[in-house]
């Protein structure tokens, strides 16, 4: 949708605010239009996969100091870019979502036209930053920006209850690229962290879509408990959280803790997902959902980190 069909669409609808209707400050509508939550949590992968390629090669900080930079900067201002032009796309969608509502985009304290220029300048300026790492690293950052803005922004999302199969790839790259800017990431650490992600991203944004199914329904995207209703999505949910249980056994050379601690959490989440078909009150069912899985990954990351501590000598 262009600039002046998403405009006319918003005063048309009755959302385009006047200059002087409430007054939010810059710093909570770039948080909105940075959706601040969803960029960390890209970034916390992309350093943890630099942390072990660093363990893994019994390489030190010190000598790669730069690089660290380089590589947390770049991706962090590539999938910064990515998420502002979702956000500028999607402005008809978040429009008649609650959730999304205090997005500038919506509230019209920052203009489209302003957005989809910053999206395009931070794209560039991370991939400039990038293409001084490694090829192999800007390859998987171009990647995961190519998915989620064309093949999952774009052409899915609307369309197509297997979107969120399309949105988990470009989650699912972020530790490749944290890696690959010291060694190819062939090496198994790296596959089974961004097989991983890709994984935890379907039970992750399926209890997202269960709680807000109706504004799903009313913004008319085609998300799986819209169009299949819950009982199918649980089923979806228990599969994909069944699927990470064998995921730390390859991860055996990160000790017999992790390993033990990992294995823990996924029978935890494997658990909750099994009540689910016993419970009475599904909205608060996935609820619990949502948290355990943002839970899950942020803790399974950062503990990664901590087994390896003394690498960072």
């Amino acid at each position: 949708m262009k600039n002046k069909d998403k405009t006319a669409f918003l005063q048309k609808e009755g959302k385009m605010p006047s200059i002087n209707e409430g007054k939010t400050s810059l710093f909570n509508d770039l948080k909105e239009l940075f959706k601040l939550k969803v960029l960390l949590a890209n970034i916390l992968p992309v350093f943890t996969g630099f942390w072990l390629a660093l363990y893994f090669s019994d390489a030190s900080f010190s000598d790669h100091w730069l690089l660290f930079f380089q590589v947390l900067i770049g991706s962090t201002f590539i999938v910064a870019g990515a998420l502002i032009i979702n956000n500028w796309y999607d402005v008809d969608i978040d429009s008649v979502m609650n959730r999304t509502m205090n997005r500038p985009t919506v509230t019209g304290h920052i203009s489209l036209s302003t957005v989809l220029t910053m999206g395009i300048l931070f794209t560039l300026v991370g991939f400039v930053l990038l293409i001084f790492t490694t090829l192999e690293a800007t390859l998987y950052a171009a990647i995961g920006w190519f998915t989620y803005v064309f093949l999952y922004t774009i052409w899915t999302k609307r369309r197509y209850t297997w979107n969120t199969l399309i949105g988990s790839v470009s989650g699912a790259v972020t530790p490749l690229i944290g890696w690959a800017v010291l060694e190819p990431a062939s090496h198994v650490v790296p596959i089974v962290l961004g097989l991983i992600l890709f994984i935890f991203q379907m039970p992750h944004t399926f209890a997202i879509a269960m709680r807000k199914r109706d504004e799903y329904r009313d913004a008319k995207v085609a998300m799986l408990p819209v169009v299949r209703g819950f009982r199918v999505t649980k089923w979806h949910i228990l599969f994909y959280v069944a699927c990470l249980i064998p995921f730390p056994f390859y991860l055996a050379s990160l000790g017999t803790f992790f390993v033990g601690f990992a294995t823990l959490l996924n029978l935890g989440w494997l658990g909750l997902s099994i009540y689910g078909f016993f419970t009475k009150n599904d909205f608060s069912w996935a609820r619990v959902q949502f948290i355990y899985s943002v839970s899950y990954v942020t803790v399974l990351f950062v503990m990664m980190v901590v087994v390896t501590f003394p690498v960072f000598r």
